[in-house]
């Protein structure tokens, strides 16, 4: 061999020979890439307040059976005038029937809603507020007890101006969580702001108003949730509400626009790039069934909703 046919030789092999250590170290880095967090999925719950006149034991099997995982309870359909009245053993039984129908707790909803009555989480009479907040406490340790992990702040009746202005009564809103906040942190609970259309209350009607609200307390056990039906006064669209508050969004409520069950609208259409949306950010909390016509019965309303939910599903990528 001449020796430019063998210089020719050594540098075309260096060439290649290097270009096949620097593949290698390129695929030994690749291979040492963390992979990206896999979507654990949606999990499922529904509200119990469809089945309020049920046993409980029969409200979490009808969840249960219908394809469910978790139920989220509204707390006055347990009581005849507080949660004080349900002490450790009657708490202890709600988990076990829970547990007995593969549920677990997601937390509490219509959290004035009475009994007990007379409670007002924005009023200008300082006794009522004091005593509301007081009630928000103990709603806080029914809620740790059971294990559940959110308390959906909506009550609509129990958050209005009462007589004052829209911003004084934005003011006992955040007073009055601040008041709670600690509290709730120390139990493993987050109170989540429910914005509500202005058909409903006049004190946070959108989710740009709630996230200022936490923006503003700054507690991690401050937040906000989504809930499809309270979006009247929205201007954009699902997703893009979705995505733009998502860091604070820690809760979905769904069911149709009416507030019927699913499957008695287009949801199973209209919803499906908000679920898009939620499984491309990853989204591993509650997607909560809460409807408002309770006549069909909580087993049909649970059994066709998770229909609607699985078609919905499948209509990812």
């Amino acid at each position: 061999m001449s020796n430019l046919n063998r210089r020719n030789f050594i540098k075309t092999s260096g060439g290649v020979l290097g270009a096949a250590a620097l593949g290698g170290v390129v695929a030994s880095c690749a291979k040492q890439e963390p992979q990206a967090e896999a979507w654990s999925g949606f999990k499922y719950a529904m509200c119990n307040e469809s089945m309020h006149d049920l046993p409980w034991a029969e409200q979490c099997r009808i969840v249960g059976e219908a394809g469910y995982t978790g139920i989220e309870i509204a707390a006055f359909t347990l009581v005849k005038e507080s949660v004080t009245e349900l002490d450790a053993a009657a708490r202890a039984q709600l988990v076990q029937d829970m547990k007995s129908a593969g549920l677990e707790c997601v937390g509490l909803h219509w959290l004035l809603a009475p009994p007990p009555k007379g409670l007002h989480f924005t009023t200008p009479d300082d006794a009522v507020r004091a005593k509301t907040v007081g009630y928000l406490n103990s709603l806080i340790d029914f809620c740790g007890d059971l294990g559940g992990t959110v308390m959906i702040f909506g009550s609509p009746k129990q958050r209005g101006t009462m007589g004052i202005s829209i911003d004084e009564a934005k003011k006992y809103f955040a007073d009055g969580l601040v008041q709670v906040a600690d509290h709730a942190q120390k139990r493993g609970v987050q109170i989540l702001i429910e914005p509500l259309d202005k058909t409903q209350t006049d004190v946070v009607n959108t989710l740009a108003e709630a996230d200022e609200m936490v923006r503003q307390i700054n507690h991690p056990a401050i937040e906000t949730m989504f809930d499809f039906h309270n979006t009247a006064d929205e201007t954009e669209s699902f997703d893009v509400l979705i995505e733009k508050y998502y860091p604070h969004i820690k809760h979905v409520h769904v069911q149709e626009m009416d507030g019927n069950y699913l499957g008695t609208g287009d949801g199973a259409t209209r919803y499906v790039k908000a679920f898009q949306t939620l499984k491309d950010l990853k989204y591993d909390k509650w997607v909560s069934l809460e409807v408002f016509d309770f006549s069909p019965g909580g087993r049909t309303i649970a059994n066709e909703s998770i229909k609607v939910l699985r078609q919905i599903e499948n209509k990812l990528i």
